[in-house]
């Protein structure tokens, strides 16, 4: 075997160094276009495009731009099959940001409980699983607390090595699908001017890089199985396997690309993008972070067993169940509030009225003298001081002003006529 020259050494690390930063800058423009989680209307689109054997490009999301020169699609009249290749090319794009934010998404979750304390890990394990992984692991505890008495210590470790498993897995896919995204955005930044001036024969070219990319993927990703443990949390098995279609690749010095033939090479790039999409979400789905109904179990649970007991209740003392409780309630609580009203209100009010028209109808026609007048006034006075003190609860002083004991009333008038006609 020939040694490695210095020149292919000196290719060789540039190349990495170029891969390393275009890997990079695609995942910074990634996590700024991207909120923290996808919207549903991105979610139905994606799950609709895997649904179809053979799908073809729908209305283009905004995303990371192919670096195509800006006047590109205004200086240059396209075809039919020259606008599909730019459509399978910004799906390529799209599929594959879309999927490393699914990837980062769940990647994110076990990262933070990753980092929590040692309980957190614990308390995860234990309540945020699902009622099974609750009674499956408070069984385990009580075993192994009654045998070595280590039981909390043996759970930590546990939880430490589900959570390190699906970190492994994620970011394994992760970089994988980082470094596929970030080699085709160079190899179509390298052919940027050709897919302008003649996308038929640009294209073509792109095969062979298509071929090679797909089948690092491919080797990378399949490599996966060796990271599974022989005890592993995780339900299934690794043995599903990763099949791309080989593209065609027509040499450019024999023949020209005919319809037909670009047609059917964006198919198989199409086909391919489907069994990476299936794959993929079968990795992530093994993988994911719990459910949000899952994590929360416990209260939903609560909630559940309180209203179910409330709806109880109440129908034991409905109608339905042959009981006039609730019709009885209703009506003491109206005659108590009737009561209280004409008690504590009007009654008094009245009272007030009655004594001052009597004194008037008593009087006859003419001057009232200035002690008349005062004892009319001390006797309102005393109404309005023992009113004052019924209601408020407290002895009041002799020399308490009219004004502020009329106030009084008045607050007290209109709450309860408010109350007795709402």
């Amino acid at each position: 075997m020939e040694a490695a020259t210095p020149d292919g050494n000196e290719s060789s690390r540039e190349v990495k160094s170029l891969i390393s930063f275009y890997s990079n800058y695609l995942w910074n423009r990634l996590t700024a276009l991207f909120p923290s989680s996808p919207s549903s209307f991105l979610e139905k689109i994606s799950n609709l495009s895997r649904q179809a054997a053979l799908p073809i490009s729908t209305k283009r999301r905004a995303g990371l731009p192919l670096p195509l020169p800006s006047d590109s699609f205004s200086a240059t009249p396209t075809t039919p099959e020259v606008s599909r290749v730019y459509e399978v090319l910004n799906d390529i794009m799209d599929r594959s940001i879309l999927n490393l934010h699914k990837i980062q998404n769940n990647l994110q979750f076990w990262q933070s409980i990753a980092q929590g304390s040692n309980a957190r890990k614990v308390y995860f394990m234990v309540f945020e699983r699902g009622p099974r992984a609750f009674v499956n692991e408070t069984v385990q505890v009580m075993r192994e607390s009654v045998a070595d008495g280590l039981a909390v210590q043996n759970l930590s470790h546990s939880a430490s090595a589900y959570i390190s498993e699906r970190i492994a897995v994620l970011s394994a896919l992760r970089s994988s699908l980082a470094a596929f995204l970030a080699e085709f955005y160079m190899e179509v930044d390298k052919c940027g001017e050709g897919l302008v001036k003649d996308p038929e024969k640009s294209f073509s070219s792109l095969m062979v890089t298509l071929n090679r990319l797909f089948s690092k993927l491919k080797a990378s990703i399949g490599h996966l199985h060796a990271l599974r443990q022989s005890d592993s949390s995780v339900d299934g098995t690794y043995s599903f396997p990763l099949l791309f279609e080989k593209l065609p690749e027509i040499s450019q010095e024999e023949s020209q690309w005919t319809d037909c033939e670009i047609s059917d090479a964006i198919n198989l790039v199409y086909k391919n993008l489907q069994e990476l999409d299936s794959y993929l979400a079968l990795m992530v789905a093994k993988h994911q972070k719990p459910r949000r109904v899952t994590r929360y179990w416990i209260r939903y649970t609560v909630g559940a067993v309180g209203l179910s007991v409330c709806s109880f209740w109440l129908l034991r003392h409905s109608h339905l169940m042959g009981s006039s409780d609730i019709d009885n309630w209703i009506r003491e609580a109206r005659e108590s509030t009737v009561s209280f009203f004409n008690d504590h209100v009007e009654q008094p009010l009245l009272s007030i009225r009655d004594e001052l028209l009597d004194t008037f109808k008593k009087r006859q026609k003419g001057v009232m003298d200035m002690e008349e007048v005062q004892l009319t006034s001390n006797s309102l006075h005393r109404m309005l001081l023992a009113f004052s003190e019924q209601t408020k609860g407290k002895k009041f002083p002799e020399n308490s002003s009219d004004q502020e004991m009329l106030e009084i009333v008045m607050s007290r008038a209109n709450t309860f006529q408010g109350v007795w006609f709402r």
